[in-house]
This record gives structure tokens, C-alpha cells and sequence, in this order.
């Protein structure tokens, strides 16, 4: 897989980071047959798998999905800081992981070794307004370790990781609801 040249403005470079080259990349790259198409492919896998909040209309053929990727797996891909900036990436990787199915512990070694840490702890607060004993992220606020980066006014907005219903013309009052993966 190519590495991203100067010219693309990375998540690493927003968050003040430096960006490593990630090994979980290269791996899903050959395994899906996706290349330098990989973040497309994993945005495209975490709609098909419940975050249907971020679906759209692929320009191209992208490979279908493949089983031997974990949900962990797509979301902390998708949250890589050598991705190219897309705040709909972060999102669709928080719609992705909320869910209780998703393995915590095994989210938070692949946050450390993925350096995705302030990306997941940053959600997890946020979610932590909304739904404070939710799953996985109540057990990242407790067991992930933050890694400082410079900057977090790069990551989205909590407003962005929710649903809002705003009042209704039937006396109804506004309401926020967090956005679950649909399963």
C-alpha cells in the first residue's frame, strides 16, 4: 500500500500527531483487496454492518466484505491517524462500535497499537453524556490510556455522534439520542 504523501492533510496532522504506518492498514489492504481504495472499503463495510447512518453511493466497484475482519478490526482502520481527514470516517466508526457485541479489551490493544487512542477516548466521552453505561465505551473511559496528541478540535463535534429530534410540531419535546449501530 502507498503512503500518503505530503499533500493529503492526514488525521495525524490535524491532531498535531506524527503519523505511523500502520500494520492493521497493510493487512486489511491485501486481505480485502481493497489497496489504496482501503479507506472507501472500510467506510463501505461499516455502513453494511449497522452504521447506516453514513450510507451512500460508492463511485466504483469496491471487493465485497470479508469475515475475516473483526468489527474492532473496521472501526479503529477507519480511525487510523494516516487516513486522510474525513470526520465521516470517525463517525461511521463510532456509529460501527456501539454495540455490546463489540470485544473492549480487544478494542483498546488495537486503539494502543494502532495509536487510534484520543480518537476512541474522545467518542467515549462523548457517548458518556448520553449513554454513561454503554458499551464498549464505558470500558474504554475506564481502561484505555490516553496518549496526548496537541489538538482534539479536529475530532467531531459531539452533536455529530448523536440524533437529534428537535421539537415537533405535535408538542413533542426535543430529544438526543446516541447513535447505536442498527443490529
Amino acid at each position: 500500500m502507498e503512503v500518503l504523501g505530503s499533500s493529503f492533510l492526514t488525521l495525524a496532522r490535524k491532531l498535531g500527531d506524527t503519523p505511523h504506518e500502520s500494520g492493521l492498514a497493510f493487512r486489511l489492504a491485501r486481505l480485502s483487496g481493497a489497496g489504496k481504495r482501503l479507506p472507501e472499503w472500510l467506510l463501505k463495510v461499516a455502513v453494511a454492518r449497522g452504521a447506516t447512518h453514513y450510507r451512500r453511493n460508492f463511485d466504483l466497484p469496491l471487493p465485497p466484505d470479508s469475515p475475516q475482519v473483526s468489527d474492532e478490526e473496521i472501526g479503529i482502520a477507519l480511525c487510523l491517524p494516516q487516513n486522510v481527514y474525513s470526520l465521516d470516517n470517525l463517525r461511521a466508526a463510532a456509529q460501527l462500535l456501539s454495540s455490546p457485541r463489540i470485544d473492549a479489551a480487544r478494542l483498546c490493544r488495537l486503539a494502543e497499537q494502532e495509536r487510534c487512542e484520543p480518537v476512541l477516548l474522545h467518542i467515549a466521552n462523548a457517548a458518556h453524556r448520553y449513554v454513561p453505561d454503554a458499551e464498549p465505551w464505558k470500558y474504554i473511559l475506564e481502561h484505555l490510556r490516553p496518549r496526548r496528541v496537541l489538538r482534539t478540535d479536529a475530532l467531531p463535534h459531539w452533536s455529530r455522534l448523536v440524533s437529534h429530534t428537535g421539537v415537533s410540531s405535535f408538542g413533542g419535546t426535543a430529544r438526543i439520542d446516541w447513535l447505536n449501530r442498527d443490529e
